[in-house]
């Protein structure tokens, strides 16, 4: 193997003349970042290390960050994912998989679904979701309460299908009865999708209800849980989802790269007698390969693999999902009680609130951006508004790797930078 992509295991002597020179690199400072702690631990033996400095210089961690996604990865993850790669079709690789595909069906509460692993974003499954089961020229009515329920409804329609809208405005969620009034007035359509939490307006669909209004109609049911999955309940057999997906860089802190879901059985019965339905994100060809193959059709990204399996072990090791799910809420909980006390307001309405992101409402005469800008020059990188409220909000997102201390400590600049921008 070549001297410039040859990693050394951990030295086991912390004071060895290698490590000691890794501590010194004059790239990490006196208060390393969990990612510069990985490095001291790992000995990389680089032949061309300059070329790996000019690039850290350009991406070397310079925030905390509270953003939207990618969020901060867990030390774990950062640490599994420096592995040296091997082929995607070996055995190493066909029990990650395996593996991975089991602790997510666990997690998931998806006995009765069938989990497939995409190499995309989130949005690949919108995109399958759409091919693999509504035929062209069908119809699908898309529930949208901000911007990533209309990038659904733009999926649907740039595959020649029609999106029937119901729409609420942002801060607002889908309830059951308006739900279901919808789908009376539009018993043609095929399915139906929900976004759990939408990213850009901080709000939590009631989910398990929506579902319920689903199933009386007798209508597929495809959730957006991009940026829910990891950070809020999910109960796949028990609310009938039919496919729920997500990415890799949100809630549960792993680089961007892989998509996930679970998908039902009827899904794919539907799938197999649908023309057309492409080769990328053929779904029953995912089963099929899940089976025979323990792998995906094409090369998926191991690297992210490696770190969801990771942090689905560290969810065990803490206690298990309620535990997990709760380190989100008491997160979440902590942030929208601190922008209340700075006199801020919070664009969810009560009791539909996110778990994982809040949109933070800026008093009138201010700018979201100037929040976010202000923030950013302290070392605090949250998120801009996003879609028609991003001029009078910015975001705070609470996901991946972060501190109770991080959070105070944020919100104790956040306050001043609000009292800065009144005058």
């Amino acid at each position: 193997m070549p001297k410039a992509f040859r990693i050394l295991p951990p030295s086991p002597e912390k004071d060895s003349e290698t490590s000691r020179a890794v501590r010194e690199n004059p790239f990490i400072g006196p208060d390393p970042t969990p990612a510069e702690v990985i490095l001291m631990e790992l000995r990389f033996d680089m032949e061309y290390e300059e070329a790996y400095r000019e690039l850290y210089e350009i991406v070397k961690p310079k925030y905390k960050l509270f953003t939207a996604g990618p969020v901060a990865c867990f030390p774990e993850v950062l640490a599994i994912m420096s592995v040296q790669m091997f082929s995607h079709r070996s055995a190493e690789a066909k029990e990650v998989h395996v593996d991975t595909l089991n602790r997510l069906k666990a997690f998931l509460e998806a006995d009765n679904g069938e989990i497939i692993l995409f190499p995309s974003s989130g949005t690949g499954f919108m995109e399958a979701a759409v091919r693999n089961t509504v035929p062209r020229g069908g119809k699908v009515l898309v529930t949208t309460i901000g911007a990533f329920g209309d990038r659904f409804a733009d999926v649907v329609n740039a595959n020649g299908r029609e999106a029937v809208i119901l729409r609420k405005e942002p801060g607002y969620a889908i309830k059951p009865e308006e739900l279901d009034d919808a789908l009376r007035k539009n018993p043609d359509v095929h399915a139906v999708t929900i976004t759990y939490n939408e990213t850009s307006t901080g709000v939590l669909n009631p989910l398990p209800e929506l579902a319920k209004v689903v199933h009386e109609h007798d209508k597929l049911l495809f959730v957006d849980a991009v940026s829910a999955m990891g950070g809020a309940d999910i109960r796949f057999d028990k609310w009938g989802l039919d496919l729920i997906f997500a990415s890799s860089q949100k809630a549960f802190g792993v680089p961007p790269g892989l998509a996930v879901a679970a998908v039902s059985e009827r899904v794919f019965e539907i799938a197999e007698k649908m023309p057309e339905r492409g080769w990328y994100f053929d779904l029953p060809l995912y089963k099929k390969f899940n089976e025979k193959k323990k792998g995906t059709p094409s090369t998926p990204p191991l690297p992210q693999m490696f770190g969801l399996n990771v942090i689905l072990r560290v969810v065990e090791k803490m206690g298990g999902k309620e535990k997990w799910l709760g380190m989100y809420r008491e997160r979440s909980e902590m942030i929208r009680e601190g922008v209340k006390e700075m006199g801020l307001g919070v664009l969810a309405e009560p009791g539909y609130e996110s778990p994982t992101i809040t949109a933070v409402v800026v008093p009138e005469g201010m700018k979201g951006v100037d929040v976010y800008n202000a923030m950013r020059e302290r070392g605090f990188e949250l998120a801009k508004g996003y879609g028609s409220v991003a001029e009078k909000t910015f975001r705070i997102g609470n996901m991946g790797y972060m501190t109770f201390e991080d959070i105070e400590e944020m919100l104790a600049n956040l306050r001043e930078v609000i009292e800065e921008l009144k005058h």
